[in-house]
């Protein structure tokens, strides 16, 4: 068995796409056998979507396969020399090849796919781990795809809870123009696959979710939990020829970039599930996005609880309101990206919320607002004098509810959890 791990193909600008260079690959293996599908699987795996020198998403890739280690090398090589967009300086292509089998991988090498999806890499890391196992490799410009590369090389042993993505591609000559696809018809399928198939659409946007905006060779991206639904799906679709498709296996969904943290422990660049109370009402900003304080529950060095900002922004849309709903001594678990000391969010578990509130006292006899006897003296009622030693508590109405609220599908991360997958600590209040 052979793994060959790549990244960095693609362009923001020009387009292209590594699942793609990864599927015209497994194809090349194909050709080139003489016997059975060389190809076993091609693994899609998501990387800290944090760095600030990624290009989209943040893809590595992998294709396990029979051909010996040297074939696959070459034939590697061959496609991404031919189709990595290297015309863009920000495109910096790698290949590595791992000969054996995809669960023997050194333990430094999952473990390094691990920090990949969590933390930050130089180059020099990916380096000194390719002498030491001695793996073949290429790379073009600053060679910084070799960091996804050796993290596709150790996914499989690294990570866990395995997902499904059935990509189809478009006719070359289509590239870079309108995508002709039906949305009724996407509506319809996602509908007959949904709950196994997710994020297809946004209804509440009335967004077709599985078909990029953006230059390249992908028509549309089918994702879930269950390989033939998801090709089903994507066969459900009408719109413009198919070229060619191809089944991923992926940590999309997974939520693999979380880390459990604490409020002291943010750093940015990094992913975390963090524990805290409201601390300040939320205020909307210009712009539309959505800004309130996190507090620890525990009190630092100074006698204060640590805080944290955290933010939803406008293209969370509707998860905005859930987010404006909060009050201050609401009890949650936050989930996001830290960046310049912000907490991105991208799902929010409700621990325990504040039911009633502490309100000047109603006289009653008159039944109207008591006002203030004066300094700790409690409230009086004006006209018929009757006294109350301090505030009344009122039940509030809150139009949240305890469980997890998430951003909708529009807004989804790939690697990020849909609440619909299920296995939360809690309630669930999915998207769709």
């Amino acid at each position: 068995m052979t793994v060959v791990g790549l990244d960095d193909t693609d362009s923001r600008e020009r387009g292209m796409c590594t699942t793609y260079v990864a599927a015209e690959i497994a194809e090349r293996l194909r050709r080139a056998s003489d016997g059975d599908d060389p190809v076993s699987r091609l693994l899609l795996v998501r990387l800290n979507p944090a760095v600030e020198y990624k290009t989209r998403g943040n893809a590595a890739l992998a294709i396990h396969t029979d051909c010996e280690p040297d074939r696959a090398f070459d034939i590697a090589r061959d496609r991404l020399e031919s189709l990595a967009e290297t015309a863009d300086e920000r495109t910096n292509p790698g290949l590595v090849v791992a000969p054996g089998e995809p669960d023997d991988v050194p333990a430094a090498v999952s473990t390094f796919t691990g920090r990949a999806v969590r933390d930050h890499l130089e180059i020099t890391d990916a380096t000194a781990l390719l002498e030491r196992h001695g793996y073949r490799s290429w790379h073009a410009g600053d060679g910084r795809g070799r960091i996804g590369a050796l993290a596709a090389i150790g996914s499989w042993k690294g990570l866990e809870g395995w997902t499904y993505e059935r990509i189809s591609y478009r006719e070359s000559d289509r590239w870079g123009t309108p995508r002709e696809v039906d949305p009724e018809s996407v509506f319809a399928a996602a509908d007959r696959g949904y709950p196994a198939v997710w994020d297809t659409v946004d209804r509440g946007e009335d967004e077709t979710v599985c078909v990029p905006h953006t230059p390249g060779p992908i028509l549309h991206g089918v994702r879930g939990d269950d390989p033939e639904t998801v090709r089903a799906v994507a066969e459900g679709i009408e719109g413009e020829p198919v070229a060619s498709s191809q089944l991923f296996v992926t940590n999309q969904g997974t939520d693999a970039h979380l880390r459990d943290g604490t409020l002291e422990s943010v750093a940015d660049g990094r992913a975390y599930r963090l524990d805290g109370r409201v601390a300040s009402s939320p205020e909307t900003r210009r712009g539309g996005h959505v800004f309130f304080d996190l507090e620890g529950v525990r009190s630092g060095d100074d006698g204060r609880p640590p805080s944290l900002e955290c933010a939803a922004f406008e293209p969370t849309k509707r998860f905005r309101d859930r987010i404006r709903s909060l009050r201050v001594g609401d009890r949650i678990t936050a989930c996001g990206e830290a960046s310049r000391g912000t907490l991105k969010l991208e799902k929010i578990a409700i621990r325990d919320l504040v039911t009633t509130e502490r309100v000047t006292p109603i006289c009653p006899d008159c039944e109207r607002t008591m006002e203030s006897a004066g300094r700790d003296q409690g409230y009086r009622c004006r006209d018929c004098k009757t006294n109350a030693d301090g505030k009344a508590q009122r039940d509030l109405e809150r139009d949240l509810e305890v469980g997890w609220y998430e951003v909708p599908p529009c807004a989804r991360r790939h690697i990020s959890k849909p609440l619909v997958r299920g296995g939360f600590d809690g309630p669930t209040h999915p998207e769709r």
